[in-house]
């Protein structure tokens, strides 16, 4: 499989949680790490997804908003990755961060250039990406 995203997270299914319309399903990476997605029913059923499964997670480079500093701020994005930035790749408009996740998971993000600047990042300095769990694709080995 060939995919434009450049995040794609291997692993299995570690919960689902069922609501009315959605569900909230967690993979938890080869590595560890652990992602959220918010799917219909509906894909719940045609993935077959379930507690074990095989499964990867998509996400879009430009969907992941970095920060460096949390302490004591709250967000709606469920998703919370802290890691350490491992590569840095300047272009004229937008950076690709990319963050080193304790599992050993890579997380890219791109940003503007000012925000790298603003946000002081550099290779080895810590930093936290933010993906929200509806911005998370799931899909299943065929």
């Amino acid at each position: 499989m060939k995919v434009s995203a450049r995040n794609v997270f291997h692993g299995k299914v570690s919960a689902i949680t069922a609501g009315a319309v959605n569900s909230e399903v967690e993979i938890t990476t080869d590595g560890g790490d652990k992602l959220v997605a918010i799917v219909t029913q509906a894909s719940v059923k045609e993935l077959g997804l379930a507690p074990g499964k095989s499964a990867f997670a998509l996400v879009k480079a430009p969907w992941v908003m970095l920060l460096t500093d949390d302490a004591g701020v709250h967000f709606s994005a469920r998703n919370r990755l802290r890691g350490t930035v491992s590569k840095l790749v300047p272009g004229a408009v937008n950076s690709d961060v990319v963050l080193t996740l304790p599992g050993g998971s890579q997380v890219h993000a791109v940003i503007t250039c000012e925000a790298v600047q603003e946000l002081g990042l550099k290779e080895g300095s810590p930093a936290t990406a933010l993906i929200k769990a509806s911005h998370v694709v799931l899909g299943v080995p065929g």
